[in-house]
């Protein structure tokens, strides 16, 4: 198991599936594709989960049964100590919880406090370079940006995206850029293209990395074969 020094230190890509959707669990998790889970209190809510530590207890008991490495579960609280004591609890769960934490004054000030307890923390909803300097600074092992819904606000999410890349790469930091809200296949593929390697999205888009219709001709014409 992991602690979060060795964690910090594994390079390479990593596949997130974003969704508390059980049916996209039992999918999309036996592939091996994916290095973990992200959920969020709004990702509950829709599947009909409470944000609390027995709901979320049972789910990342579930989830490891899977092969994964990671959950990303996200504490609540307006006040740093409430941040704190809702994330703490969170990690106690299992030691490959990792704690989200909003990009706020008092979520960057959870995310010191959680450090200190040997915690490893993501901290979300990032929409401008300049949070992710600050969460390289913070010593956040992971910075996660909304990519569709900063292009909803009318910038260039892949300008800003990119951007926020070179200020993690240049800040002599672990800090992964962990991108979200990312809407197509093709999108994943352009920001990998570059340089980007930490990506979480739903079921959608994992069904969409195996969607090419010359694919599906070419596995059929393959079975054809080898039926005689």
């Amino acid at each position: 198991m992991t602690n979060r020094a060795e964690a910090a230190s594994l390079p390479g890509l990593r596949l997130f599936l974003d969704t508390a959707d059980r049916a996209a669990w039992a999918r999309w998790l036996p592939t091996g594709l994916f290095h973990g889970v992200t959920t969020n209190p709004t990702i509950l809510e829709r599947s009909g989960l409470k944000s609390t530590i027995p709901v979320l207890t049972e789910v990342v008991r579930e989830l490891l049964h899977y092969p994964i490495v990671e959950v990303q579960a996200q504490c609540w609280g307006t006040e740093c100590a409430r941040l704190v004591d809702t994330g703490r609890a969170l990690a106690a769960i299992d030691p490959r919880v990792v704690v989200k934490v909003p990009v706020t004054f008092e979520g960057v000030r959870a995310v010191t406090a959680l450090h200190g307890f040997g915690i490893r923390t993501t901290l979300t909803a990032v929409y401008a370079a300049h949070q992710a300097l600050t969460a390289a600074a913070a010593g956040s092992d992971y910075a996660a940006p909304y990519f569709g819904r900063i292009g909803d606000s009318g910038k260039d999410a892949f300008v800003v995206l990119t951007k926020m890349q070179q200020v993690l790469a240049t800040s002599g930091r672990h800090t992964r850029l962990l991108v979200a809200s990312i809407r197509t296949a093709d999108d994943l593929a352009e920001l990998a293209a570059a340089g980007m390697n930490t990506f979480t999205f739903g079921p959608k888009i994992a069904e969409e990395l195996f969607a090419d219709p010359l694919t599906t001709e070419a596995a059929a014409a393959f079975e054809r074969a080898a039926l005689g």
